[in-house]
């Protein structure tokens, strides 16, 4: 280890899909100016020890932590102690989170945040939630980022990825479905009127797709009770997770079903498939559970990507640039952060949850979908259109939507 390095605390060990966006930040930091310190959150006492004889040995070296999701500031061990004592505010070291779910998740880590506490959030309406809850919380917005799995050449020599004339999947959706019945245990216990209740937001907000979550909230809280202060309607918010998890998941089936049922086949890298509600099943062809490589291998041999928005209205998922970067086509509901960068029909896909919402109202009339799958088959039968999509898009994101351009920009904003 150099002397006068910037020492970076990543974590590994805990969810893998934030271990594996961790690793890839940590692939184009400058091995001349960043020491990484790769904290176990599996081994976490042992962790502690040696990178308490790392802050020992070089107390007087910039540190910084660099975590996702709260990750760490969990009240894990070592980490956290008796009498409220924590590593984080005991050394002072700058700790930066960058959180790709809604805040809403982690309001009990949020109230116990380290002193020395930079936010950066993948949505701007989460960004607009800690600046109007967590106002002395510094937040800032940056985009997701995704990975080219080809980017050495080592996958596919003869170009940047596989042509779609020659991928053997049609249709891919990566990620998990978890059904209602299942979800529904999260507020089974409660009393009656409690499940009445968020039924109730649930509801307004599958019926109307361009809600926000803090948006149908709000609106509920203020109708029980119109004199909530922003403090009580912030201790309110995470008995929103039933609603944000339901509605997602709710409109994934959707789409899923709108393409199965119109006999286009679905392969599906993730578990839950098997609760899929839809007439001809048989045309999900369900690979099981995938880690984050797994997915973008297979992400790279599919000729359409297929995204759902974990309800993301100003902001974007990693799964939209990880189809970019691997030469599939992304079919996606979109946002306004989308709409800014991509262009329906160059570059991506685009298709509309209020289209989905009428499939549903209206019994699940082939007609509504219509002119989506119509667009999907003369695609998936037009290989020249099809690539141009997938070259346009890929040019766009190899620029500007990395992991690599996210790390860069960590640095020269002097966050890292």
């Amino acid at each position: 280890m150099r002397l006068n390095m910037k020492h970076v605390i990543m974590f590994k060990g805990g969810v893998e899909t934030l271990e594996f966006f961790s690793v890839e930040i940590s692939r184009y930091l400058p091995e001349d100016e960043y020491d990484v310190f790769w904290y176990d959150l599996f081994m976490s006492e042992s962790s502690f020890v040696h990178l308490l004889e790392i802050y020992n040995t070089h107390k007087d070296e910039e540190f910084v932590v660099l975590t996702f999701n709260f990750e760490g500031l969990e009240g894990e061990t070592g980490l956290y102690q008796k009498l409220n004592w924590n590593f984080w505010d005991y050394s002072g070291i700058k700790v930066v989170n960058i959180v790709v779910d809604h805040p809403l998740y982690y309001h009990k880590y949020l109230a116990g945040r380290p002193k020395n506490y930079v936010q950066i959030d993948i949505d701007k309406v989460h960004m607009e939630y800690m600046n109007r809850f967590y106002p002395d919380v510094k937040t800032l917005f940056m985009a997701s980022a995704g990975t080219e799995v080809n980017k050495d050449r080592k996958a596919y020599e003869k170009g940047v990825y596989i042509p779609v004339k020659d991928r053997p999947m049609d249709i891919i959706f990566t990620g998990n479905y978890t059904p209602k019945h299942i979800l529904r245990k999260q507020i089974d216990n409660l009393e009656q009127d409690y499940i009445d209740f968020y039924e109730k937001v649930l509801s307004d907000i599958i019926n109307h797709p361009d809600m926000t979550i803090d948006e149908a909230a709000e609106k509920h809280l203020r109708e029980e009770f119109n004199d909530l202060t922003d403090e009580q309607l912030c201790n309110c918010m995470p008995g929103m997770m039933y609603a944000d998890l339901n509605v997602r998941f709710h409109y994934r089936e959707l789409a899923i079903r709108a393409l199965v049922d119109s006999g286009l086949k679905v392969n599906t890298y993730g578990e839950g498939y098997n609760y899929i509600v839809c007439e001809h099943p048989e045309n999900i062809i369900q690979h099981g559970s995938a880690n984050s490589q797994q997915c973008l291998d297979n992400i790279s041999q599919a000729k359409i990507s297929l995204n759902v928005m974990p309800w993301f209205k100003k902001g974007a998922h990693d799964r939209v640039f990880n189809s970019c970067l691997n030469g599939a086509v992304c079919l996606t509901d979109s946002s306004s952060y989308l709409d800014e960068i991509f262009t329906d029909g160059k570059d991506i896909l685009f298709y509309d949850l209020n289209m989905l919402k009428d499939y549903e109202m209206s019994g699940y009339d082939y007609k509504v979908i219509e002119p989506m799958i119509k667009r999907v088959r003369e695609l998936l039968m037009d290989d020249t259109a099809l690539q141009s999509i997938a070259d346009n898009a890929y040019e766009l994101c190899r620029v500007e939507h990395t992991w690599e351009n996210v790390t860069y920009s960590l640095m020269n904003q002097g966050i890292l």
